[in-house]
């Protein structure tokens, strides 16, 4: 009789790409695979996701936000807000090589996972800036397009990412089931924050039979209202002293 101590859990595996994945990335599908696999691991080691998320990487992470690619406008600039593990900005940049795109977060161990996945996956057109959004800016340059997943309500959300707007772009925020409600409770918030025109997409559904949910809030000429137009203004200011920009006399 042997004593062989207690039963261990098998850890969650990942499970071979769907055919969504395949439809959605294409031929840059083995990047896609690589991502997954380094989510997996390396992302459930350093506490980015949840074990239990590994199972259903693919559809629920991976091609959920693959196809917000839908929604965004050819060959412009994009930021991913509280971008996290990469979320949605890295699924974007495989199935989207026009982007040019920033990944922006305040955390370290997640800003230095995100630049190994950007080196690993050769993804030139990716940048990675540690920060918060009320931080980078008047540093960061405005973008057509703010992209975020999950970070945080509707009205606090836009409060981050409108402002980094350039004039005329627009917020993509991917929301669940109740994004209707959630848009409609946040209208006063984003008006003042410069938001002129709003929209609840649905995306994915036609082309690879996954169904994702976004918000789309567009602003006019003063992204972030009056008060943020100030603040970004004061910031670029004081940015191009710190660089010794050239003094007008």
């Amino acid at each position: 009789m042997t004593d062989e101590g207690p039963e261990q859990e098998e850890a969650p595996r990942l499970s071979e790409p769907p055919e969504s994945a395949r439809l959605l990335f294409g031929d840059a599908l083995p990047d896609a695979v690589r991502y997954a696999e380094l989510l997996a691991d390396a992302g459930v080691r350093r506490g980015l996701i949840g074990p239990r998320e590994v199972p259903r990487l693919w559809e629920r992470h991976l091609v959920n936000c693959g196809v917000l690619s839908e929604a965004v406008p050819e060959g412009v600039t994009l930021c991913d807000v509280g971008s996290g593990a990469g979320l949605p900005g890295i699924p974007l940049a495989l199935v989207r090589p026009d982007l040019k795109i920033t990944l922006l977060e305040p955390l370290l161990r997640r800003t230095t996972f995100l630049r190994e996945v950007v080196e690993l996956l050769g993804l030139d057109h990716v940048e990675v800036v540690r920060g918060r959004a009320e931080e980078v800016l008047g540093t960061l340059p405005p973008v057509h397009v703010v992209t975020a997943r999950a970070v945080a309500p509707l009205d606090r959300l836009a409060g981050w990412g409108v402002p980094l707007l350039r004039p005329f772009g627009e917020m993509l925020a991917l929301k669940g089931s109740t994004a209707e409600e959630e848009l409609r409770g946040a209208r006063a918030a984003l008006h003042k924050l410069g938001v002129v025109e709003t929209s609840v997409l649905s995306v994915g559904e036609d082309t690879v039979g996954l169904r994702s949910t976004v918000v789309r809030a567009e602003v006019g000429e003063s992204p972030g209202g009056v008060r943020f137009a100030a603040k970004r203004a004061r910031a670029a200011r004081s940015n191009r002293s710190r660089r010794g920009g050239p003094r007008h006399r």
